[in-house]
């Protein structure tokens, strides 16, 4: 048999190879059987080398044609197979266009930010500002220009996280390192923004400083290691505590209603003088008594007082011109009392099917 019969006897394998594969799996096959390193084609033309030199024209033009044509085989039966894929996908796989797609859930803001938010409008709504600050804070502005002393409790690591340990004489203020305390801490409080506020600013001030606290707490059903506060400062001429007892009657009623009723009760802050806690009649009992109340008819609502004068002194304000009042809650727990919840901590676990409810 001849060159040329041995052409024509692989074409027409090569024919039948490609034509009768009836997968893209198949197909790849045929052409490393006939295109691959080890194909016949590609064997037929690694052997135009070894024969005479007047027969190699016809025949490499011969042969470069069969390749030409394997190609162009292969090319087509790939699309061919390809169609008929899709084909056989939009059979099976049809989808009725005219059903109703399903809609896209829309989120929305989480219940605590819609708590602050919504605190936010109310003391906007009285001529306040909203003051932010650094949540990694020195004790100076966290403790001691709150007149915190030293050795208050809650400067102890049992109630701060610390994140920086400063030899003595290295601090910003190098009396705070008495007693070995540490300098920079995740805040407790917003109430340093306060002192940056007063610092910043000449009176008249008024103003609330929303934001996350840390603490290191136990989380349970009442706290939480990372919370949220809103503190709020005034410092003007001539305020007293009537301005503070108003101002903090109507915040309740804006928050829980106008049937409910505040307490006032004596207590103690470093930072005011005086100082009181402030309840909110019972939501669950109006104020006659339940176990959500432990029948007392009250609820804790949030802490406040008049600014202590060594605080204004701290900030270099005056206090024998200006005065003022501060107060503060924590958002979780307005939340939870606003809506009856019984742990905070479902606030922080992501759970849609509670979240939702908001």
């Amino acid at each position: 048999m001849s060159l040329i019969d041995e052409l024509e006897e692989l074409e027409q394998r090569a024919r039948e190879m490609i034509e009768s594969a009836e997968t893209t799996e198949k197909l790849e096959a045929a052409r490393v059987a006939l295109m691959g390193r080890k194909g016949e084609i590609t064997g037929l033309m690694r052997m135009m080398g070894k024969i005479e030199p007047e027969e190699r024209p016809v025949l490499g033009k011969r042969a470069n044609e069969m390749r030409r044509m394997a190609e162009t085989l292969l090319d087509g039966r790939m699309k061919d197979l390809k169609r008929a894929a899709v084909r056989e996908l939009m059979a099976t796989e049809a989808v009725d266009i005219t059903l109703p797609g399903a809609r896209p859930q829309i989120g929305h803001a989480h219940l605590i930010n819609q708590i602050i938010e919504e605190i936010e409008d109310v003391f906007c709504g009285i001529g306040y500002t909203v003051e932010a600050g650094p949540q990694v804070e020195s004790s100076w502005y966290n403790f001691t220009a709150l007149n915190a002393p030293l050795d208050h409790p809650s400067r102890s690591a049992r109630d701060t996280f610390y994140v920086k340990d400063n030899a003595p004489g290295t601090a910003a203020h190098p009396e705070e390192h008495a007693h070995g305390e540490s300098d920079v801490l995740l805040r407790t409080q917003t109430s340093g923004v306060q002192v940056h506020t007063m610092e910043a600013q000449e009176p008249p001030i008024y103003m609330i400083a929303p934001g996350r606290v840390y603490r290191p707490d136990t989380a349970d059903a009442c706290h939480l290691p990372q919370f949220h506060q809103i503190e709020g400062l005034v410092v003007d001429k001539g305020i007293t505590f009537g301005d503070l007892k108003g101002t903090l009657d109507y915040f309740v009623k804006c928050m829980f209603g106008e049937d409910r009723a505040t307490r006032y009760r004596p207590h103690f802050f470093p930072f005011t003088e005086p100082s009181c806690e402030v309840d909110v009649s019972c939501g669950v009992c109006g104020g006659e008594g339940c176990p959500f109340c432990k029948h007392s008819g009250w609820i804790e609502i949030l802490g406040c007082g008049m600014v202590d004068p060594n605080v204004l002194r701290n900030c270099g304000i005056d206090p024998e011109v200006y005065s003022g009042f501060a107060f503060g809650a924590g958002v979780e727990r307005i939340a939870a009392l606003r809506y009856d919840l019984p742990d905070l901590r479902t606030l922080v676990t992501g759970d849609m099917r509670f979240l939702n409810q908001f």
